[in-house]
């Protein structure tokens, strides 16, 4: 029992289980309580304020009628930008995965070109599209001057958040292609040959045999999806800003009260708001998860 065991002896595991512990209690589980303390809190991140406890107050504040408006914008703003860019992601990864998974010639070029925009970073994809969109002279808005149109794109409050999920999607989908692509190649060629001699059709082998058999792949893509969406602040602040409400979601609220928002002329520091809204935030990831596991595990066993 012993020689099969990865290593001879088990200290050197425990030892680096007991690292690997250590660095997860330092860096993950020590601020996220130390962001709980400060939600109760008035630390405005300035040096030489005292900092008191305020129990509720930020989250009342929060809740109450002077940011009502703003934050429900936010809060529909964020659910607009996590559900749209989850399901557009999730629609055309399925769709390229598919593609790519055919012998074509020249796969692995398609497969890394695809995957490129993830490897780019937020600061230069936000860059390029704000090139592609510029008003004067993009090409964009080449496109629609042939058309006697124009248009302000991301300053434009009717569509720069549409614009922004098409660029998050753009962005984040080869990571998406990649988990399905994997899911397809795990899928049994024997399946198919027996679909095939029963004289299945191709919508009949992808709904019976395509779909259930990449259902823990599309599980693992709608949840990373939503996470990281719901959490996404880069994107929207390089793109259109930080202050335009159309765009507003609240993991860019928690950015503008940590690191400063203006009010009038006079910058506002509070990182006890801010750690309110987070709270918030991670309240509505968690809730939106955990029901999203449960309905799509669901899904699973049925399929």
């Amino acid at each position: 029992m012993a020689s099969s065991f990865p290593f001879p002896h088990r200290t050197p595991v425990r030892s680096s289980f007991s690292v690997g512990l250590l660095i997860l209690i330092v860096f993950a589980f020590i601020p996220a309580i130390a962001v709980v303390v400060v939600s109760f809190t008035d630390l405005k991140g300035l040096p030489g304020l005292p900092v008191h406890w305020i129990g509720w107050e930020n989250y009342q504040d929060y809740f109450g009628k002077g940011h009502r408006a703003d934050n429900l914008n936010a809060f529909k703003n964020t659910l607009i930008f996590a559900g749209l860019s989850t399901l557009a992601q999730i629609g055309l990864a399925l769709l390229v995965a598919l593609l790519l998974n055919r012998p074509l010639k020249g796969r692995d070029f398609y497969r890394s070109v695809v995957f490129m925009p993830t490897v780019l970073g937020v600061t230069v994809t936000a860059l390029i599209w704000s090139l592609m969109f510029n008003t004067s002279g993009g090409p964009a808005h080449s496109v629609l001057a042939l058309f006697n149109s124009d248009s302000a794109f991301f300053g434009d409050p009717k569509i720069a958040l549409y614009l922004v999920i098409f660029v998050q999607v753009w962005m984040v989908m080869g990571v998406s292609v990649i988990i399905f692509l994997a899911g397809l190649q795990a899928i049994p060629d024997d399946l198919y040959e027996v679909a095939n001699i029963d004289g299945a059709s191709p919508w009949q082998r992808f709904r019976y045999i395509t779909v259930p058999m990449l259902a823990p792949s599309i599980t693992a893509n709608v949840l990373l999806g939503i996470v990281t969406a719901m959490q996404s602040y880069q994107l929207t602040y390089v793109l259109t800003g930080a202050d335009k409400k159309a765009t507003q979601v609240l993991s860019l609220q928690v950015y503008q009260q940590s690191f400063g928002a203006k009010s009038g002329t006079t910058l506002v520091q509070s990182q006890g708001y801010a750690a309110s809204i987070s709270m918030v935030q991670f309240l509505l990831v968690g809730t939106i998860t955990f029901l999203t596991l449960w309905y799509l595990r669901k899904r699973e066993a049925k399929l």
